[in-house]
């Protein structure tokens, strides 16, 4: 009888821990500093005064949340384009891309995520290809929801798809975030739903689908960045 007792506190234990690894989200390598210095300043603040370890302590745990990098699964369609973040969907309607990735001056299907403070900021590869061109561009930091966030500063990346066509993924900075990462290179081979950067604070994502693309998606939608399908190839735009 005490056997099967303490056999069965070892397997409540067990599965406390199991359910705490399963919880648990390590963060992405840039917010490393930040997560690192809270700690420092709660450490300093255990010596010198307590406000100071709150503070310390807070922004520390702010930021394991907000640079959080969640595992994902890739749909096992190889016609399906992801989302290149998550967020909410504002816009869906047809664009000309970024003139400074060189690509032709029409409309393109776009669908923009914007992503708040409490999202997911790791941007992931919409669908395998060849990246063609990587084009950063200065600009405004205005609400990334708006119309005018157009005009902010942002990293543009066109993707040469296996079949020839082209998309493109641009990453805008907001009104909070100031600091763009990607970590692909003109060239590279990329995977879809591959990491492959990171916007610090809030932001706002674009995504521009071969023209003739349907988005599966509408305004408002959440996305799953790497596992949401926003359209497969090959279906007719009617926007």
């Amino acid at each position: 009888m005490l056997a099967r007792r303490q056999a069965g506190r070892h397997n409540a234990v067990m599965d406390i821990i199991d359910s705490l690894r399963s919880a648990w989200v390590p963060p992405h390598r840039a917010g490393l500093p930040f997560i690192i210095g809270g700690v420092v300043i709660f450490v300093i603040g255990l010596i010198v005064a307590g406000w100071l370890a709150w503070i310390g302590l807070v922004f520390a745990l702010f930021c394991l949340f907000f640079f959080r990098d969640p595992a994902r699964v890739v749909p096992p369609r190889a016609d399906a384009v992801v989302a290149p973040a998550d967020g909410r969907v504002v816009i869906v309607d047809r664009a000309v891309p970024p003139a400074e990735l060189g690509l032709p001056a029409v409309a393109m299907p776009r669908v923009a995520i914007f992503l708040s403070v409490l999202d997911v900021h790791v941007n992931r590869v919409p669908m395998a290809g060849m990246v063609t061109r990587i084009a950063y561009r200065h600009g405004t930091f205005v609400n990334a929801a708006a119309k005018e966030s157009e005009l902010n500063e942002r990293n543009a990346i066109a993707i040469r798809l296996d079949s020839g066509a082209e998309i493109a993924v641009v990453q805008i900075a907001g009104l909070i975030a100031r600091r763009i990462l990607c970590d692909i290179h003109e060239g590279d081979r990329v995977a879809t739903g591959a990491r492959f950067g990171i916007i610090r604070f809030g932001s706002r994502t674009d995504l521009y689908l071969p023209p003739g693309t349907t988005p599966l998606v509408a305004v408002g939608q959440r996305m799953v960045g790497g596992e949401t399908v926003i359209a497969t190839l090959g279906t007719t735009l009617a926007l």
